[in-house]
């Protein structure tokens, strides 16, 4: 037979974060995602790659929890995260045993707004981000085709440029533009948290508004 359709428990907190929550008791797992309505189109020609650099960023510590902290963290519970940007968003996932909810959603809440950005960890990424491109792109037939043709089909357009970014870009994205671009987009008012698993929706609310509620709203990013 047929399992009856879970609905979607659907609420928005005061500062606009909007949260979608799943309840599948199948398994003892749970999945956390975070998208940001942000990537490669929000950029601008000559300061391209800085979503995807963010990306990067986003697991390199805050006062409260050091770099690798989050990773460890989640690998140390039997958990799994990662993460991606496209041209239109950047989403953080993790998934990992599902009486471990709270504590992702406290790592979540906090590198939203809590990033150390320290220019010593931008500068020693970037050798990271440059190599991902050689070895995604440059290196590979296919890879280099893709971006060739993107190029020629958005000419006057933001998916014309890679999401990687170009390398004379990442050569020289400095920390002020890259705070620039998390103050704008990494808020909560530009956030989507998705939680499906083995969850009581109306229990899990309980921590939601509690970590993220104080998070302030930021300016609306502006238009593409």
């Amino acid at each position: 037979a047929a399992r009856a359709a879970t609905p979607v428990l659907e609420t928005t907190l005061d500062n606009g974060l909007r949260v979608l929550i799943l309840e599948d008791r199948r398994n003892p797992l749970v999945s956390v995602q975070l998208w940001y309505r942000v990537g490669s189109r929000n950029e601008r020609p000559g300061a391209t790659g800085l979503a995807h650099f963010l990306e990067h960023m986003m697991f390199k510590g805050t006062p409260m929890h050091p770099k690798g902290a989050y990773s460890r963290a989640v690998e140390g519970n039997g958990g799994h995260d990662n993460a991606f940007t496209t041209q239109d968003t950047t989403s953080y996932f993790v998934n990992i045993r599902a009486d471990k909810v709270d504590e992702v959603l406290q790592l979540e809440a906090d590198r939203m707004r809590n990033l150390l950005l320290d220019p010593a960890e931008i500068d020693a990424e970037r050798q990271v981000v440059m190599e991902e491109r050689r070895m995604r792109t440059e290196d590979s037939p296919d890879g280099l085709l893709a971006e060739e043709v993107m190029a020629t089909a958005f000419e006057a357009h933001p998916y014309g440029w890679p999401v990687i970014g170009w390398m004379e870009d990442i050569a020289r994205i400095n920390p002020a533009e890259l705070r620039a671009f998390y103050d704008l987009y990494y808020r909560p008012n530009n956030a989507v948290l998705v939680v499906v698993g083995d969850v009581r929706p109306p229990g899990l609310l309980a921590p939601v508004p509690t970590l993220f509620g104080p998070i302030p709203r930021g300016p609306e990013p502006p238009a593409v």
